[in-house]
């Protein structure tokens, strides 16, 4: 991956978002953390050999975020929220990980790193007054139209929103079997939205205020499962959505208990990576997925240096 492509990339991201804000990342600043477990479903371990697919239960971290790389972005302003991130790190041994990456839409507004440098690069000078530039992007992109263009409902907890991995993975099994498909997370209560009135009434950190005392009457469970690839489907593009009538594998269920610290060391260390790096779950050829994986690597670098 071009180093000139991931850098141009970052530079255009920390303009949308009025600059470098040291110690946070530069796309979903505003975050927080949670724990719980993971349990996996009978079918996991027939879909791949993972070893949080296999074993009864692994510890994991979850982050919830919400869009832009401004920190102080209000929870409740529908203008300026975008889709809200969601990542788990699933904790499988001493320094042994894999994650999740994931928002709150289905699908991504373009192909290629190269067209998201355009894209970013058309929100920036609409944003600094010539609109016309985004017009030309959307107009010649569909798919990133329907991204710009596609409700995103503000939900009454970061518990009762729906989350969709960017992009697509090979699963292979014990027996060496592979199916190409997409991870879900759904929250076991359904999603669960406001009206942008609603919103209004709320308080600009509602989402972060409300989650560590729901989580303290109980448990929140949230379902984990994979799409599967039908015939004909782009496994490398993930500005498709596939349809609906897809196949859903269900993977497994994670169970927060805390919300926890995310400024304690050890935390602040954690650089979610959007390829799995773990045996039996692979890239399925996306190229975004290497270029996601190296913007999150240099970003997070660059907030562990500003901590020192």
């Amino acid at each position: 991956m071009a180093s000139s492509l991931i850098s141009d990339l970052l530079g255009v991201i920390d303009e949308l978002a009025g600059g470098v804000h040291p110690g946070f990342r530069p796309a979903h600043a505003k975050g927080l953390m949670c724990t719980g477990t993971f349990a996996p479903s009978p079918q996991a371990a027939g879909l791949t050999r993972a070893p949080h697919a296999n074993k009864p239960s692994t510890p994991v971290t979850v982050r919830y975020s919400d869009g832009t790389g401004v920190p102080t972005i209000p929870d409740n302003d529908p203008a300026l929220s975008g889709p809200r991130g969601f990542a788990i790190r699933f904790h499988l041994a001493d320094h042994v990980h894999t994650d999740i990456v994931a928002q709150s839409l289905n699908g991504f507004p373009v192909h290629t790193g190269e067209e998201f440098l355009e894209f970013l690069r058309a929100a920036a000078a609409a944003g600094a007054g010539k609109p016309e530039a985004m017009g030309a992007f959307l107009a010649s992109h569909p798919n990133a139209k329907r991204f710009v263009e596609t409700p995103k409902p503000i939900p009454t907890s970061f518990t009762r929103e729906a989350f969709f991995a960017v992009t697509s993975f090979k699963f292979t099994n014990a027996q060496g079997a592979s199916k190409h498909g997409r991870f879900r997370i759904q929250p076991q209560e359904g999603t669960e939205y406001l009206s942008n009135d609603q919103a209004a009434a709320k308080s600009p950190n509602f989402l972060f205020d409300e989650i560590g005392p729901r989580l303290a009457r109980g448990p929140v469970r949230l379902n984990v499962s994979v799409q599967l690839a039908g015939d004909g489907d782009d496994v490398t593009n993930a500005s498709i959505a596939w349809p609906e009538n897809r196949p859903q594998i269900p993977f497994g269920t994670i169970t927060l208990t805390a919300r926890v610290d995310d400024q304690e060391p050890e935390r602040r260390k954690i650089i979610f990576d959007p390829i799995p790096r773990v045996d039996g779950i692979d890239t399925s050829g996306d190229p975004l997925s290497e270029v996601r994986s190296e913007i999150y690597l240099l970003s997070g670098r660059r907030r562990k240096a500003a901590a020192t």
